[in-house]
């Protein structure tokens, strides 16, 4: 039985819905690589200060180039880093311990 699931019987565990289940697990996982990813270093780049300078409003320009609102853009990337490493650590341990149960 899958705990707090709201149907709380065994048809979770196995068919369609298993594999419909780990399949947007994987790719909740790579989203929050790559947009962590994104987020983390974009602020730093060239490219975001090329972007940031064609705007036309003065004040949204030195708001986006501000160090602070800079590191806070990065620190969200790092969360969904985090994020993504724990549903991975998740999806590994269930994988294990599927493995582990004798068939």
């Amino acid at each position: 039985m899958v705990a707090g699931h709201p149907l709380g019987d065994e048809r979770v565990n196995s068919g369609p819905h298993m594999r419909l289940d780990r399949l947007s697990q994987i790719l909740f996982i790579l989203y929050c690589v790559e947009a962590g990813t994104i987020l983390l270093l974009a602020p730093w780049g060239a490219v975001w200060d090329r972007f940031v300078v064609q705007m036309p409003s003065a004040d949204l320009r030195n708001l986006l180039l501000h160090p602070l609102l800079r590191s806070l853009i990065s620190a969200f990337g790092l969360v969904h880093l985090i994020w993504g490493a724990h549903d991975l650590d998740l999806l590994l341990a269930q994988w294990r311990s599927r493995k582990q149960k004798p068939s």
